[in-house]
């Protein structure tokens, strides 16, 4: 006892106790920051359909494309004599607005009127892991800090005991951990990881629907070591880091790492109860679909809006399956509605209900589209000149269709938006001067959206 008293005495007035960096002192880094502009939305929720999802058959209605099925694709080289294909199933008009939307979507097509769907998307190459990373960064040539990060580093989070860019279940390829990292931002800004391909073991209720409702997050706690020498434990090895750090100069993976201990250390106390859907009620967890089926990604959405009122202030989630249909189009495209459809639409519902919405900024985005052509018979090859997306709620108008691909959905022809543009539109929303959020790396200026980006006004409620 005496030798504990010692080290408690030791750490906590001497060099464990070196002042706390602004980060945990929360005057910076986490700490909530004011933005630049009269924010529309606090927070996002970015729901990720990995693989490139075909626009003409979700969201893009193209008469012109039903009525020449079957005929060769006058398209240059691109098309290689290949032939017309129809949608293979059928978008009808929903809400007073008219939406567009397949059928393979009845739960979403009730929201049609909180959607704004942007039908003139494009990027800069059909590759998987370029137009994800570009998605996600801005880059599809460098390693560069996520949307996530340069959110958290323009804005700070709402709750300093949780991380402020969590993403559920993120996939390995593509990237990897590069879509949700920091880059030379503030280690502090990358993602947090929960579930994925890599830790299936780690958070199995997110994976398995057959075990407790709700993803323990295991070895959050140590219920071997009493709170008060845990902190006496991280204030030693604190003061070590800052001694190091006081003699070699700039250290930024020190600093990450102190930051990161402090954080861990106060997410003991709030992430179990967060990650457990236990406390929802039945009609919750049934309104979701969670307990029918396939249900993990019902699971994410639920855990998403939680996450949302706890105060984190990015939160992504990776769509179950991979939407990459260059055949059996038709009943791949048809699974994979099938399992997010429900969720995604329990989420605007219950967000919606609590008042969230309205300052929540939903996205439902892949990293390209489809041909409007046909690629092996049933399925549909890489479209990176156009193809749709979706974002409700944080200031978005609803129950608009913004911009178009020409009259068969192959390339945008009006309003065309770039992912510059959809990033600078996104933090726009956040109440971010994408042209003001900045950061000094290598004797340059670097921003999410590079040297270009142009706001999307005619989005804006």
């Amino acid at each position: 006892m005496n030798a504990r008293r010692h080290f408690l005495q030791t750490t906590s007035s001497g060099i464990g106790w070196l002042a706390f960096s602004a980060l945990a002192q929360a005057k910076g880094g986490l700490a909530s920051k004011t933005p630049h502009l009269a924010a529309r939305a606090k927070r996002v929720i970015f729901l990720t359909m990995r693989g490139g999802p075909s626009h003409v058959d979700l969201f893009d209605y193209k008469p012109e494309l039903t009525k020449r099925d079957g005929k060769t694709a006058d398209l240059g080289r691109d098309s290689a004599g290949a032939k017309l294909y129809a949608p293979v199933h059928e978008l009808r008009q929903h809400g007073q607005s008219g939406q567009w939307i397949t059928s393979l979507y009845p739960h979403l097509a009730k929201h049609a009127d909180e959607l704004c769907i942007i039908n003139s998307m494009h990027t800069d190459l059909p590759n998987h892991a370029q137009a994800f990373g570009q998605m996600h960064t801005g880059s599809f040539q460098f390693v560069r800090p996520s949307i996530g990060a340069w959110t958290l580093y323009g804005l700070g989070t709402e709750n300093e005991n949780l991380p402020g860019f969590i993403t559920l279940n993120p996939p390995a390829d593509n990237g990897g951990a590069q879509n949700y990292g920091s880059a030379f931002l503030p280690a502090i800004c990358q993602g947090t990881k929960i579930g994925g391909s890599q830790l299936p073991d780690l958070y199995a209720a997110l994976l398995n629907k057959d075990v407790a409702p709700g993803p323990p997050m295991k070895n959050i706690e140590n219920k071997n070591v009493p709170r008060d020498l845990q902190r006496a434990q991280i204030d030693l090895i604190r003061g070590l880091n800052e001694r190091k750090m006081a003699r070699d100069g700039h250290h930024p993976e020190i600093e990450g790492a102190i930051e990161s201990f402090e954080l861990a250390f106060r997410m003991q106390s709030e992430v179990p109860d967060v990650l457990d859907l236990r406390g929802e009620p039945e009609h919750i967890r049934q309104l979701y679909g969670i307990g029918v089926g396939k249900d993990q990604f019902a699971r994410q959405c639920l855990m998403a809006r939680r996450l949302a009122e706890a105060g984190v202030r990015f939160i992504e989630i990776a769509s179950p399956g991979n939407w990459d249909h260059h055949n059996r189009l038709r009943e791949q495209l048809a699974t994979n509605c099938a399992a997010t459809d429900q969720p995604i639409a329990a989420l605007l519902t219950d967000l919606k209900a609590r008042g969230m919405l309205k300052d929540t900024l939903v996205v439902w985005a892949g990293e390209f589209g489809r041909t409007p052509y046909a690629q092996s018979g049933d399925g549909r090859d890489h479209n990176h000149k156009g193809y749709s997306i979706w974002m409700a709620g944080g200031g978005v108008k609803g129950g608009l269709r913004y911009g178009s691909t020409d009259e068969i959905g192959y390339r945008a022809v009006e309003n065309r938006m770039h992912i510059h543009d959809w990033h600078a539109t996104m933090l726009h929303l956040l109440g971010l001067d994408h042209t003001k959020l900045t950061y000094n790396h290598g004797g340059r200026n670097f921003r999410l959206t590079n040297v270009g980006g142009e706001v999307a006004t005619g989005i804006l409620a």
